[in-house]
C-alpha cells in the first residue's frame, strides 16, 4: 500500500533490473551519509523519507543522515542495531513519522528501536520522537495547515530552524 502521490514519483520506483537480480532489504541506509559526521540518525518509514530527502534545507543538515525502515514485523532488530553501530558518531536516534502519536508506527515499535540502540551503540545514544502530537484525527483538516505541519515535522527532524513566518 502506497499514497498515490508515490505512484508516479520516480524516486520510489525500482528498475526491472532491481526487481529480477535484486533482494528486499528491510532497512536501508543513507547512501549519501559521511558516516565520521553524523550526529543524528532519523529513520523513518513510508513517505515522509521523501519529503525529508527532497526538503530543501537537506543539504544545509550534512551531521544528519536518513535511513529507511521497510519492515515493521517481525522487526529488524539486528539491522537496526548493525545500522546504528556503522555510524560511530551519532548520539541522537530519531523516529519521524508524519502520523499523530497515538496512530503511526512509533508506539508499537519503540522497545524494538530501544532494544536496538542497546545492542548496536556502544556509547549512549538518545531516541526521540518527532512527528504530530495525539490527535483524534490523522490530519490536519486543512491544506494549508497540514503543509505547515509537514514542514515542521521535517524540519525539526533534520535538525534546521523552523520556517520564517
Amino acid at each position: 500500500m502506497t499514497p498515490k502521490g508515490l505512484l508516479r514519483l520516480k524516486d520510489a520506483s525500482a528498475t526491472l533490473a532491481d526487481l529480477d537480480g535484486g533482494s528486499f532489504a528491510p532497512v536501508i541506509d543513507d547512501p549519501g551519509a559521511d558516516k565520521a559526521v553524523v550526529r543524528r540518525l532519523v529513520l523513518c518509514s513510508g513517505k515522509i523519507y521523501y519529503d525529508l530527502a527532497g526538503h530543501d534545507e537537506r543539504p544545509g543538515a550534512g551531521s544528519v543522515a536518513i535511513a529507511r525502515l521497510e519492515q515493521l514485523y517481525p522487526f529488524p532488530t539486528k539491522h537496526v542495531a548493525e545500522l546504528i553501530a556503522s555510524y560511530p558518531e551519532v548520539t541522537e536516534l530519531v523516529w519521524a513519522q508524519e502520523e499523530p502519536l497515538n496512530m503511526g508506527a512509533y508506539r508499537s515499535i519503540r522497545h524494538r528501536l530501544e532494544d536496538a540502540l542497546a545492542e548496536g551503540a556502544s556509547r549512549r545514544v538518545h531516541l526521540r520522537y518527532v512527528g504530530r502530537p495525539w490527535r483524534a484525527s490523522p490530519s490536519e483538516g486543512y491544506p494549508t495547515a497540514h503543509l505547515a505541519e509537514q514542514d515542521r515535522i521535517v524540519r525539526d527532524a533534520l535538525g534546521v530552524a523552523p520556517a520564517s513566518p
